[in-house]
């Protein structure tokens, strides 16, 4: 309960983000709620259908999981992209991250309870490349000519190298991050650590980090 109540939090706390980033209420702003509203309920429906298809059901988290993931894919191409293009992106994600946290993270056997990498590395991943494809400037026109007219800005705009451009903004980041990530935990390892005992594990962190006890589960 408290997962979709959190989950339903950051639906809507989303759309100041997005259409927030327009910095006024016009048009842009407009496209950029849509589109934000589109992508996350077609990754919902993208994942529980993921889900029910290879593990014979749906859950509640699979939903509040894609529609996360959705959100985080169409974050890059809210301002870029129209209502349909968003449905894609948002549909792709839901589905390109329930494999992510379901068969490529058993693949590759990484540890990572929350599945940030797979939702929000894979769905930024994924977000970011398509905002290349679908990029248009009859909804965000970025590049003009001396003149002053407009020129396309995506693949289906007719300007294909954005998606090269995206790719090595893709790439720049995930070294970055990739980098970053090691130089911190190398750091915390030898400062406090990064893993508790499995003794701590199974009292609880919330007992043996704060001292509090956050869930009484007694009956």
């Amino acid at each position: 309960m408290l997962s979709f109540i959190g989950a339903c939090l950051l639906w809507v706390g989303w759309f100041g983000f997005n259409a927030g980033s327009a910095l006024a209420s016009n048009g842009l702003a407009t496209s950029a709620f849509v589109a934000t509203h589109f992508a996350a309920a077609a990754a919902t429906i993208g994942w529980l259908v993921a889900e029910w298809t290879t593990r014979g059901r749906p859950s509640a988290l699979g939903a509040i999981s894609g529609a996360v993931a959705g959100l985080v894919a169409i974050t890059p191409a809210s301002g870029f992209v129209a209502p349909m293009p968003a449905l894609v992106i948002g549909l792709m994600a839901g589905v390109g991250c329930f494999l992510m946290v379901t068969w490529v993270k058993s693949l590759f056997g990484y540890d990572d309870a929350l599945d940030a990498f797979g939702v929000h590395g894979a769905g930024g991943t994924i977000g970011a490349l398509l905002t290349g494809v679908f990029a248009t400037r009859a909804v965000n026109a970025v590049f003009h000519d001396p003149q002053g007219r407009p020129l396309p800005v995506g693949w289906i705009d007719g300007h294909l190298a954005q998606v090269g451009y995206q790719v090595v903004g893709i790439s720049a980041a995930w070294i970055f991050a990739l980098v970053g990530t090691i130089v911190i935990l190398k750091i915390t390892d030898v400062v406090v650590g990064v893993r508790a005992s499995e003794e701590q594990e199974i009292e609880g962190l919330d007992l043996t980090e704060h001292g509090e006890e956050a869930y009484n589960l007694e009956m």
